[in-house]
């Protein structure tokens, strides 16, 4: 659509998933490794009373032992163990790399598969609805839930966690990822939306709305042009957006002791 090879992205979904992806073009690709950092929200859909190997729809049915006789401040009651700092092992089925091969590559192999917990944040896991129906004669429960999480965190995995936990089991049939950061569903565009008319956000206005940033002068310009370190600069955040006096973006600097040094460079 824009004639350039140079496009990347922060942050993959899965399959099954729609929602808000984030598209780096040109020298704004650089930046994506930063958004692809920002807590993220989601709408989803649990089905309790069946799991799958994949932990969500599209994957082989491992057991159905229903969900008949659960009640919503049982699930509330777990789901909120599932809330905070905690420790999650993700999805089998995903790409983390295990000696240099996807682990789903080894899924598909037959190989069981058992990726270490790692830490990750959960800020809410809210119930919205609940409801009854049937799947192959099977009484299941699907629960419409939200999300806000940490990057890294798997809703897959939040689902085949509050399935075990109440021993019943379950997998996501729905999932949509509805904000990345500060950039929110309501502003994204569809495919069909983008082709007649993309709309490109400038990355001087991404970056004010993602980072911390401070305004420098004509002689340190310069120095971050070529990206130079700044003595005894005390930068506003960890990762701060070093703007020139018109206001544009130069570059990413870091705290370093008293000193400010260079991230990256966009000019």
């Amino acid at each position: 659509m824009l004639g350039t090879r140079k496009v990347g992205h922060a942050g993959t979904l899965d399959p099954m998933a729609t929602g808000v992806l984030i598209i780096g073009i040109g020298k704004a690709t650089r930046l994506l490794g930063y958004l692809a950092q920002s807590d993220k929200a989601y709408s989803a859909t649990i089905r309790l009373g069946i799991s799958t190997v994949t932990d969500d729809a599209d994957g082989e049915v491992v057991s159905a032992v229903g969900a008949s006789g659960l009640k919503n401040r049982d699930i509330e009651a777990v789901m909120a163990g599932l809330q905070g700092d905690i420790l999650q092992s993700p999805a089998a089925v995903s790409a983390i790399k295990m000696s240099g091969t996807r682990s789903y590559a080894r899924v598909r192999a037959g190989e069981r598969v058992d990726l270490p917990a790692r830490p990750v944040r959960v800020e809410r896991f809210s119930l919205l609805t609940s409801r009854v129906s049937e799947m192959a004669g099977v009484c299941v429960l699907d629960l419409d839930v939200e999300v806000v999480c940490s990057t890294g965190t798997y809703i897959r995995a939040l689902g085949r966690d509050l399935g075990g936990a109440l021993s019943v089991g379950g997998h996501l049939v729905r999932l949509r990822r509805t904000r990345v950061g500060r950039f929110d569903i309501n502003e994204a565009q569809t495919l069909g939306e983008a082709k007649p008319n993309l709309t490109v956000l400038k990355l001087d206005a991404v970056v004010g709305r993602h980072f911390a940033t401070q305004i420098i002068g004509d002689d340190k310009a310069s120095w971050v042009r070529h990206g130079r370190r700044l003595p005894d600069m005390h930068l506003s955040a960890r990762t701060t957006a070093l703007l020139a006096q018109d206001g544009s973006f130069l570059a990413l600097y870091r705290q370093e002791g008293h000193d400010a040094v260079a991230e990256a460079v966009f000019v």
